[in-house]
């Protein structure tokens, strides 16, 4: 699996409809590509404008660091092993709502980032998002 860009649109379209579904608060939908470019955005109306870059720093942690942003709060905290680590890189999210995309042989291929909700609104639309693409395409995303 590629990062393609009708890869890239179902990742977007599945995120809206999951806050729309849950009835979260609009959020802002980053995908980023295995580098940690960004591959495709959407603001959904009424998204609050401060957490765009915050919805693509969580998908770029995620397709940086090959592993959920969520993951990377167990070692970024005063006491953990990769304290400050999130002013690496340009600037990293350690909490969640970033979330790897892999294709079937485990490779990433890019991730999402969702902002605009609580932390663990975002969380649930971006696994809901990755879930949905695997089971689209029969990956292990």
């Amino acid at each position: 699996m590629t990062l393609s860009a009708a890869l890239i649109e179902k990742l977007i379209a599945a995120a809206k409809e999951e806050a729309l579904q849950r009835g979260f608060p609009p959020v802002n939908i980053s995908v980023c590509d295995r580098a940690a470019h960004l591959a495709g955005f959407l603001r959904m109306d009424g998204a609050i404008l401060g957490t765009v870059d915050v919805a693509h720093r969580k998908a770029r942690t995620a397709a940086l660091f090959e592993s959920d942003s969520a993951t990377l709060g167990g070692v970024a905290h005063p006491d953990g092993p990769s304290y400050m680590v999130e002013h690496t890189n340009g600037g990293l999210i350690n909490f969640g709502g970033g979330v790897v995309i892999r294709d079937a042989g485990g490779t990433v291929v890019g991730a999402i980032g969702i902002s605009g909700a609580s932390v663990a609104e975002d969380e649930i639309i971006a696994q809901a998002a990755a879930s949905r693409v695997r089971e689209s395409l029969g990956d292990a995303a």
